[in-house]
């Protein structure tokens, strides 16, 4: 896309002490920390992948993609002018173009291919760098991807669906699966009276003939939420004779009919306005058991786990995002005859969200190399089980702040739409609540420490790498281990154990891997008592210039 031509001179006064548009940069060539968190895993088959990736979403056109698919959401086409029932959702043709791109360059399938080591981990910078650009997309793609952990639970299912997947094919005709050059999967569990209790669910299922694993299913009752609708087929849970179980649901029956998959009406979203979310009923519906009758919680939970690496990925690639808008701004914008980012405060301020973002991609790509290794090694599966709740809540209660703070930075302009932070701003709390909201997955990292034990040790092992490395960090975790000692019900206090654990593990990362200006002033501030409650309250000592440079290197 060429930029609009631009008159700065105007007959009232000239346009000056403005900064150019961020456009037309490499996100992943300018990301110094991801850049050497991939580079530590010998991932150099995914370098140029990385690079054309960062490329495209750096581009000013792939940036008005985003704005037209959110400024034209998507619309819900229940019937035909006949009376016919339709159940389709357009979209905006930017919105396709952004699936057109995330598909091709393998965000869903890269993981499962299995030909080269470190899949999970391209997977997620991939979207990490994506994210950036635009999040609603980022739904169908992070539902695709986590389908086919659940789908393998049904080897005569996945034969027929993976290979669709595999494609790296979008194709948004609404046509039957076998008819399109690739696909996309989604999920839908939550029903009204349950939330996250999905076994208070009322969906049930019949067989419509033999029952068992891989048999078909009629399936009537309602999902709360099911989001990217237009997906060809989803997972979902319903009671059969044998207990809570989990179905596959095309959009087509294999006969070729459209399946009752009856879109009741789109969620008003506060954000994520270019991904539609719906209300769904199934009359009748056809479905294919998934496992066993009664193990639906078990087989959907495959698909979920994956979810949440990419509701982990997401606040970081955010703050990350925050973080770039900010800099940038304030190393070309002046006020009081100096740059911003020459002004000690403000550079406290940047440099003290440069460290959030460091740390928060640090744990995402630790989060994501565990979830590879975790195939043939125990103590990196029982990392990734409870490593994903901690990240997960973690992050993403810390994002809506680091994104308020960058809006900050930025003044007046910053909460004006066309700046693109209101977007990212409405954006931030979601991932906080998809795939179980605070309370439920801190919850969850106590059900892990209960049910795989050696996920907790696994943990501190990790953590304890960096013993000896900073005294702050020492005595912090010297201080968390207490709480796990044998004494009282720690359930009130799950949310402040799980805070002590995430800001273990990124110190213990930061100061393994990060240069020491960057550890000693997040250990320092984050676990040393020396820093304050909001950003830009970093002690005396810290280098500013150091942490900026390493955040994005113009602004430094």
């Amino acid at each position: 896309m060429t930029p609009r031509a631009q008159i700065a001179e105007l007959r009232t006064h000239d346009v000056t002490n403005q900064p150019p548009p961020l456009t037309d940069y490499n996100l992943f060539e300018l990301d110094t920390p991801l850049r050497e968190a991939m580079a530590r895993q010998n991932l150099d088959w995914a370098e140029p992948q990385l690079r054309k990736m960062g490329e495209v979403c750096g581009r000013a056109e792939t940036q008005e993609w985003a704005v037209l698919a959110n400024r034209h959401t998507p619309e819900l086409q229940s019937h035909d002018r006949f009376g016919h029932r339709l159940d389709e959702v357009s979209y905006h043709p930017a919105y396709h173009q952004l699936m057109t791109l995330g598909v091709e360059h393998k965000v869903p399938s890269i993981a499962w291919q299995g030909d080269r080591p470190g899949g999970h981990t391209v997977h997620t910078a991939l979207e990490y760098l994506l994210f950036q650009v635009e999040a609603g997309v980022c739904c169908p793609l992070t539902m695709t991807y986590a389908a086919v952990a659940a789908l393998r639970n049904q080897p005569d299912v996945a034969a027929e669906w993976e290979p669709r997947i595999m494609a790296a094919s979008y194709d948004p005709r609404f046509v039957p699966a076998a008819e399109k050059t690739g696909v996309t999967v989604g999920m839908a569990m939550t029903e009204k009276q349950g939330g996250s209790d999905v076994r208070a669910n009322t969906t049930r299922a019949v067989a419509l003939g033999r029952s068992g694993p891989g048999e078909a299913y009629a399936l009537t009752g309602h999902k709360w939420f099911c989001s990217a609708p237009m997906c060809d087929a989803f997972l979902t849970l319903a009671y059969a004779e044998g207990g809570l179980s989990c179905f596959l649901v095309p959009r087509w029956t294999p006969d070729g009919a459209r399946n009752p998959f009856l879109i009741q009406r789109l969620k008003d979203k506060l954000g994520n306005r270019s991904n539609a979310s719906s209300e769904i009923e199934f009359e009748d519906t056809w479905g294919q058991l998934l496992g066993e009758e009664g193990r639906g919680v078990a087989t959907i939970m495959d698909m979920v786990q994956h979810t949440r690496l990419d509701t982990t990925l997401a606040p970081a690639a955010m703050m990350r995002q925050a973080v770039v808008q900010a800099t940038h701004h304030a190393a070309h914008r002046s006020a009081f005859q100096r740059r911003l980012v020459q002004q000690p405060l403000m550079r406290n301020v940047l440099a003290d969200l440069a460290l959030e973002s460091e740390a928060a991609t640090a744990l995402t790509i630790r989060l994501a190399q565990a979830f590879d290794d975790a195939e043939a090694d125990a103590t990196a599966k029982a990392f990734a089980r409870i490593c994903i709740a901690v990240g997960k809540y973690w992050l993403n209660k810390r994002l809506p702040n680091v994104v308020y703070e960058a809006m900050e930075c930025l003044g007046g302009a910053g909460y004006v739409e066309d700046s693109g932070m209101p977007r990212l701003y409405r954006e931030a709390p979601l991932n906080s609540i998809w795939e179980g909201s605070g309370n439920v997955i801190c919850l969850d990292v106590l059900r892990a420490i209960r049910r795989t034990p050696d996920s907790l040790q696994a943990l501190f092992d990790e953590i304890e790498l960096a013993r000896g490395g900073n005294a702050d960090l020492d005595a912090a975790v010297a201080s968390l281990k207490q709480w796990f000692a044998p004494q009282g019900d720690i359930e009130p206090h799950a949310r402040r154990l799980t805070e002590g654990l995430a800001l273990c593990l990124q110190a213990s990362l930061l100061v393994r891997r990060a240069p020491a200006a960057v550890a000693d002033a997040f250990c320092r501030s984050r676990l040393g008592g020396e820093g304050g409650h909001a950003y830009g309250t970093l002690p005396d000592g810290a280098d500013h210039g150091a942490i900026i440079g390493r955040a994005w290197a113009p602004a430094a």
